[in-house]
């Protein structure tokens, strides 16, 4: 008869008794029995055994189950007290097709003898067989979704959710980061709306401002209504993100002009990666004497005053187009341009258009207008809808914040800021 070695024994005392070396297993023979050693309430899991269809489980093992084909059931074994059987959602379909789990013969479940149904999305259920009063009952039960997350994540910003999309909507300078990006490359072609800040209106009878460049990316991936410059799927257009940082920077309105006769400040550029729109051309100066002067250049061009054009928009050219030109002046002074139309001529011209998006249902319902043009000198009060001075209550003339809206002409009020907006698919 073989022999068990013990490295060490002292029965009176309660040493540990020790069956073989390190490294060494010890085996049961065949029908030989043990006690005292138990089982410390976990099962072995079956990992090369995934189940597919209908079986009987053993006591002592754990399961998983994988239903995406179709529904099947688990057969308790036969119950003894202190029997224990785990299984789990293998595919996260319970939800779609049930594991019917059954007790053997008449043999109950928390006390009923009938089947339990696991239809939970990842559930887990851990069954002990206790006696013949309650039979086998389930000392865990929780949902196994603890997967990795295949999306992209992102901070910066402020961040809000529109169906499967988030948001960042920058309102000044910060930082989109991307900490993961998708395991599907579509999903991280991002759609965008980077809007500069528009440009002041110019002094005493000057034009109105421009309004800033306007520049909008859908990716199909991210559904809603997007303006008609959407630039989609023109590759320099298209930003496809990666896991890093994107530094993203919100043009400022253009100043006032700090003088009579003086142009109105030009805005200034917003940015997010390659994508750069440019600032509102400000408006022209009144003209000293007989001298024209000419609104600026820039995302929409600024409206001219007597006798000189307006300023050219798209500046530098893009496309879609990021703005147009200012007015060329009837009379006195023209409007500026904004993002959807050109400015006026008419004295008393309102500013040029600015074109809505829904990129961001939070800023506006049902879309929100961006980059519309500062009204002319005769009537400051009339900007072009997307921002443009003369359309913001609070102060009269001034091009509205965050629209990239061009100051009215007249006392040069200035150009509102600019704006920046992220949108991507996140689940």
């Amino acid at each position: 008869m073989s022999k068990i070695e013990v490295d060490a024994i002292d029965k009176q005392s309660g040493s540990t008794l020790t069956l073989g070396g390190s490294g060494t297993a010890v085996t049961l023979a065949c029908g030989a029995t043990q006690t005292g050693f138990g089982r410390t309430g976990t099962v072995d899991w079956q990992t090369g055994s995934i189940k597919t269809s209908t079986f009987t489980a053993a006591n002592g093992e754990g399961y998983f189950a994988n239903t995406s084909g179709g529904t099947f059931t688990m057969n308790l074994p036969a119950g003894s007290a202190g029997a224990i059987v785990s299984v789990v959602d293998y595919t996260n379909t319970f939800q779609t097709n049930a594991l019917t789990i059954s007790p053997n013969g008449s043999e109950k479940i928390g006390g009923i003898a009938a089947s339990f149904i696991a239809d939970t999305e990842g559930q887990s259920l851990t069954f002990v067989y206790v006696d013949g009063t309650e039979g086998w009952k389930n000392v865990q039960d929780s949902t196994s979704n603890a997967v990795g997350n295949p999306n992209l994540v992102a901070t910066g910003g402020t961040i809000t959710t529109s169906g499967n999309c988030k948001i960042h909507t920058f309102t000044g300078p910060g930082t989109f980061t991307v900490s993961q990006i998708s395991t599907t490359a579509a999903e991280n072609v991002v759609s965008y709306l980077v809007v500069a800040g528009g440009g002041a209106g110019g002094q005493n009878y000057g034009g109105g401002g421009g309004a800033g460049g306007f520049r909008e990316v859908k990716s199909p991936l991210t559904p809603y209504t997007a303006s008609p410059l959407d630039g989609y799927p023109s590759a320099p257009n298209r930003i496809t993100v990666t896991a890093t940082s994107f530094p993203i920077q919100v043009g400022g309105g253009g100043a006032a002009s700090p003088a009579l006769y003086n142009p109105g400040g030009t805005g200034s550029v917003s940015t997010f990666s390659t994508i750069t729109s440019a600032g509102g051309g400000g408006g022209a100066g009144a003209p000293v004497g007989n001298s024209p002067t000419v609104g600026g250049p820039g995302g929409s061009g600024g409206g001219g005053s007597r006798g000189g054009n307006g300023g050219t928009g798209n500046t530098p050219p893009v496309s879609p187009s990021q703005g147009n030109n200012g007015g060329n002046p009837d009379g006195n002074s023209s409007s500026g341009g904004g993002a959807g139309a050109a400015g006026s001529g008419c004295n008393a011209g309102a500013g040029g258009a600015g074109v809505s998006t829904q990129i961001n249902p939070a800023k506006g319902s049902p879309a929100t207008n961006f980059s519309g043009g500062g009204g002319a000198a005769s009537n400051p009060t009339s900007g072009g809808s997307g921002g443009g001075g003369g359309n913001n209550p609070g102060e009269p003339g001034k091009g509205t914040d965050n629209t990239g809206g061009g100051g009215a002409g007249n006392k040069s009020a200035t150009g509102g800021s600019g704006i920046v907006i992220i949108r991507y698919k996140f689940q």
